[in-house]
């Protein structure tokens, strides 16, 4: 078995879908719109495979703050490749005016990661 993709709901779906092209090298497909259910989405892949599905719908509200700090899903992690690029990734996201909410480290699980906010709040895991 493996995660085939994960779903996140989006106000701003063009600028979500630029910000994960843009910084992680995703492949985006066309954009799928029905029009009766308010709905849009992009599924987002990797090169490996793994998928991030990007849905707006109207009344979907926006987050009410805390993301990462309460129950249900706190960040997701993305294997960069090396502590260099996470350390340079870093570095382009923070001089981008991206919020860094845990500076590069090795945790005490033995990972070498940092912790950034997407442009609306979720948490991502840069790791080597």
């Amino acid at each position: 078995m493996k995660i085939e993709h994960l779903a996140l709901w989006v106000q701003n779906l063009e600028l979500m879908k630029d910000f994960y092209v843009t910084y992680f090298n995703m492949k985006s497909n066309t954009k799928y719109v029905n029009h009766k259910k308010r709905f849009s989405s992009y599924f987002l892949s990797f090169k490996g495979g793994a998928r991030i599905e990007l849905m707006h719908r109207p009344d979907i509200p926006g987050h009410m703050g805390g993301k990462g700090l309460m129950n249900g899903q706190a960040h997701f992690a993305i294997s960069i490749g090396s502590k260099d690029k996470v350390d340079q990734l870093t570095e382009v996201l923070r001089n981008d005016g991206f919020e860094i909410i845990g500076e590069p480290r090795t945790t005490g699980d033995g990972y070498y990661e940092s912790v950034v906010s997407d442009p609306e709040g979720n948490h991502i895991e840069l790791t080597e």
